[in-house]
């Protein structure tokens, strides 16, 4: 079952299937921003990854001596959560341990996946819980598709732009024809954090970029404009689009897992990036999407209940809601946007 969240931004869906994001729409324009699973180029949206991130060897989980069958990223993605919470601006959906669960990862879990819609924003959090006996080990990630190009079919995709933060070159890795990780390290040349999506960057599937190099990263128009950004805090994230399809979407994924590399042959506990929960331990992980495109909207900045002071005539502004002047004071004293002194040299 669907459920929906909307202020007056933002709409976003999401269903019970796989607590998996559906839609991201800006409310202004109805302009949608996540793929909407085409299964000619990929059936899925925002799938959850739990309890792996990627692919192991062969397919199979060794856990205490014992091998059990997993497929790539795991079941959570492919399983019914119930919803456990709604509320004006979030989703709470929930799935627990079952016998159809220990058959593939012998722990009792719960795991609880959040949505949050705050003005042009979508908080995304896992809370993962260990209800059994015995420590847990796991591994767990997002994988949102976002359009790209996002106005127009008739846009290249090569025209576009990946804006990192860190503004550096990148080293990444890359899988191998069974999905594991290859050992060789290439390096991600960069124009101040921008770089051109070009029609072979995807042509040997998902760029794998470690060690926290980047805490942000946007999606840009042709003049580099970024129009979405994902932020994270993640050990690791994954850029992908489907290898020679030339598919209208990139995905962003922040990790805290990933693939076996090709000659890992040990336990779970023994994986990269394992994560580890004693019986009754808990905790919690997310990421944020943020539309950029909407924060650049007159119509956005200038609205009352976005006014940088105490907010809203309701809320008590001490400009009685007119926000502009209420952004004026503010930026007497912080500074105006390039924006926003665009906006008023026009008014």
């Amino acid at each position: 079952m669907k459920y929906e969240l909307k202020n007056r931004t933002l709409r976003i869906e999401a269903d019970t299937y796989g607590a998996e994001l559906h839609s991201i729409c800006s409310v202004p324009d109805g302009k949608e921003y996540l793929f909407d699973a085409d299964p000619q180029y990929w059936k899925r949206h925002a799938p959850v990854l739990f309890p792996i991130v990627g692919s192991l060897k062969d397919k199979k989980l060794l856990i205490g001596g014992l091998e059990y069958p997993m497929g790539q990223h795991g079941f959570a993605r492919d399983m019914e959560f119930r919803l456990s919470e709604k509320t004006e601006d979030s989703l709470l959906f929930v799935l627990e341990s079952s016998e159809e669960t220990r058959a593939r990862f012998p722990y009792d879990f719960r795991l609880s996946t959040g949505y949050r819609l705050s003005g042009t924003e979508i908080a995304v959090t896992w809370q993962v819980e260990n209800t059994g006996s015995s420590e847990m080990h796991y591994q767990i990630g997002g994988h949102p598709a976002f359009y790209c190009p996002v106005d127009s079919f008739l846009e290249k995709q090569s025209d576009y732009f990946l804006k990192f933060d860190s503004g550096k070159p990148l080293s990444y890795k890359l899988l191998n024809s069974d999905g594991l990780l290859d050992w060789p390290v290439y390096s991600l040349e960069t124009d101040d954090g921008y770089c051109g999506i070009t029609e072979d960057f995807f042509d040997r599937d998902a760029l794998i970029i470690e060690g926290g190099q980047s805490k942000a990263v946007s999606l840009c128009r042709p003049d580099r404009k970024p129009y979405l950004t994902v932020l994270f805090d993640a050990p690791l994230y994954g850029i992908w689009s489907p290898a020679k399809k030339q598919a209208p979407f990139v995905c962003i994924e922040p990790w805290w897992g990933r693939a076996d590399r090709a000659d890992f042959l040990g336990d779970i506990s023994e994986r990269e990036y394992d994560q580890a929960l004693q019986p009754g331990e808990s905790k919690m992980y997310g990421f944020t999407i943020r539309i950029d495109d909407i924060l650049n909207r007159p119509d956005y900045l200038y609205h009352p209940e976005n006014c940088p002071c105490i907010g809203g005539k309701e809320r008590g502004c001490p400009n009685n809601g007119n926000c502009e002047a209420c952004f004026r004071n503010h930026h007497e004293r912080n500074g105006f946007t390039a924006c926003e002194r665009k906006y008023l040299q026009e008014k």
